[in-house]
């Protein structure tokens, strides 16, 4: 499909005149990203963790929470983390299983399976809990939008804490004690912690009070920033925008990360890098370790990644990654399976469309967001992916269908859902993220209908053809150590800040050459007016250019500035994101 090319508009000349010490390109993309005033580039530039990261007393509910959690401790009460099956709830669970280990209360994890519990707190679930005579339960990346299972708790005697960052639910559930970010009146300035992120921050608020506490049993100094490993793993497998004070948490986790003292997580690091000695970075976070940990929740259960968190036994961790690859491998081709049906399924409403449904009864629930993710990519669109299931509850068949959709900017995917609540029997999620389960095929005929008109009025003037977003116009000349260097500075990037792209228009063809196996890549040396030195670009899977285009043709090229490395040498590398001729 044709790509939409859209330039971010220009940086103000009268910005550029109040900071004349920064490179124009690199004040273009601090304003593309509204940091236009001295505070806030100096936030960005220098992230500062004593700066920067927040105290986590204003959330309103955080005192009530430490004071209840050290009244665990002391008491040794039995205390229940209950999380979630992805990377972000596993690292959550992790971190308030460990704490509370620590503070000497008896506490034990529940991970649901997403196969047949789903998302969040599930009744049966609290009925265990109950037998099993907890007397606390701490939700971790859930638990917001559970207020028939909380209050069921109540009802035993059981408190519970909510620690979530999802969005305000339909009803609020009567929790001992709501921290969530998201929330309106959450009190918290900064909205886009993840799980393992709000997990942190109770940490900080226990270390913060436990001098001032009774117990028996303390934190020892230093130890919440050891937690940082798991709150940079979860925010950017979670996709939290790395802006603000996740910016900070992710910065010092990666060093955290490189130095992790989890046994677990140093063998699957080295499992990985053992061919590969990749750098510690969010891609190698969002490539390599969140598939293999979010893995274990979409095929089985996610107890395996959440056992290879806390595990210090040798034998036990290579097991585990084992595990965690085959399962990672299954994931994979599972994935591209469901794709190809997904396709078939919608067929030539694709590009008609305002929003994709499917439905498949042979699809594992695991993979439904990863097959809506691809869809909403490829096709600049909205997609719901749904699963059916039948369950027999009592004397009653029931049939469910248990979805995942991903939307675009345009279009709030978790508020649309919000418009059927009537329909639904469970959901919640993001704007750009959710997760539901409707009961029967009437209300998934009546859901269809209902969730395809909002779509339609909502993006009837959207035009939906896949965007690139370019950061600024460069010319070869500007292409030097001196961009590169100054673009390392956006590091990490991620979520709300991207590794940029650039657009330069009229370079002419000198050489071209066709890479790779089979010639899929492109390799291309170009130049351009009134600039006598050539740049290299390289296009992967673009190796059919080779046939269109001969020395002196000028195209446009989207590219993202890169280091190619060899026998010690380095060059830098503009790697082909799109190209067209020139007009």
């Amino acid at each position: 499909m044709q790509k939409r090319w859209q330039l971010a508009p220009k940086v103000d000349a009268e910005i550029i005149k109040q900071f004349p010490e920064l490179n124009e390109v690199v004040l273009q993309l601090l304003n593309n990203r509204g940091l236009n005033n001295q505070a806030l580039i100096d936030e960005f530039l220098l992230p500062n963790y004593d700066a920067h990261v927040h105290d986590p007393f204003l959330f309103k509910d955080m005192a009530k929470a430490v004071e209840r959690i050290f009244l665990a401790a002391k008491r040794q009460e039995k205390v229940m983390i209950y999380g979630d099956y992805d990377a972000d709830g596993v690292c959550s669970t992790t971190i308030m299983f460990a704490t509370l280990k620590k503070l000497g209360a008896e506490v034990d994890y529940y991970i649901p399976f997403r196969e047949g519990e789903g998302y969040g707190l599930n009744l049966p679930a609290a009925q265990k809990i109950a037998e099993r005579k907890f007397t606390l339960v701490i939700t971790v990346d859930c638990g917001v939008s559970n207020h028939k299972e909380i209050a069921y708790l109540k009802e035993q005697g059981i408190d519970t804490i909510v620690l979530d960052h999802h969005q305000e639910p339909m009803e609020r559930p009567q929790a001992f004690a709501l921290i969530d970010p998201a929330l309106v009146d959450s009190g918290y300035p900064y909205k886009y912690l993840c799980g393992a992120g709000v997990g942190f921050k109770v940490v900080q608020a226990l270390m913060l009070k436990q001098s001032q506490s009774d117990i028996m049993v303390t934190l020892p100094s230093g130890y919440e920033k050891w937690l940082l490993d798991l709150v940079a793993l979860a925010t950017v497998a979670d996709i939290c925008p790395l802006i603000g004070e996740n910016r900070a948490l992710v910065k010092y986790g990666l060093i955290v990360l490189e130095k992790t003292k989890r046994l677990g997580l140093q063998k699957m690091i080295k499992s990985i890098n053992e061919n590969n000695n990749q750098v510690m970075d969010t891609k190698f976070i969002g490539w390599r370790l969140a598939p293999r940990l979010n893995a274990a929740g979409r095929i089985g259960h996610a107890g395996n990644s959440f056992n290879l968190l806390i595990c210090d036994e040798q034998d036990k961790a290579d097991n585990l990654i084992i595990n965690l690859e085959d399962s990672n491998m299954l994931r994979q081709k599972m994935t591209e399976k469901a794709m190809k049906e997904a396709l078939e399924y919608l067929s030539d409403t694709v590009l008609t469309s305002r929003i994709l449904v499917a439905v498949n009864d042979g699809w594992e629930m695991g993979i439904v967001g990863l097959v809506a993710g691809r869809l909403t990519d490829r096709f600049s669109r909205p997609a719901l992916i749904m699963t059916k299931k039948t369950e027999v509850i009592g004397n009653e068949t029931v049939v469910k269908f248990v979805g995942s959709g991903r939307s675009i900017p345009a279009f709030d995917i978790t508020k649309a859902l919000k418009e059927c609540d009537e329909l639904l029997a469970r959901y919640g999620g993001h704007a750009q993220a959710c997760g539901f389960t409707i009961l029967g095929e009437d209300n998934l005929e009546k859901f269809k209908i209902k969730i395809m008109a909002l779509a339609e009025e909502k993006l009837q003037n959207a035009d939906l053809r896949p965007t690139i977003d370019i950061e600024a116009e460069v010319k070869l000349a500007e292409i030097n150590w001196e961009l590169w260097e100054n673009i390392n500075k956006f590091e990490p990037f991620g979520e709300g800040n991207d590794v940029p792209l650039f657009v330069a228009r009229h370079l002419i063809v000198e050489t071209i050459k066709a890479v790779g196996n089979d010639g899929k890549h492109l390799s291309v040396l170009v130049s351009q007016e009134g600039y006598p030195n050539l740049h290299k670009l390289i296009g992967f899977s673009f190796g059919e250019w080779c046939a269109k285009l001969k020395r002196g043709d000028k195209i446009d090229v989207i590219f993202e500035l890169g280091v190619n490395q060899w026998n010690g040498n380095r060059e830098l590398q503009l790697k082909i994101i799109d190209l067209k001729l020139s007009e």
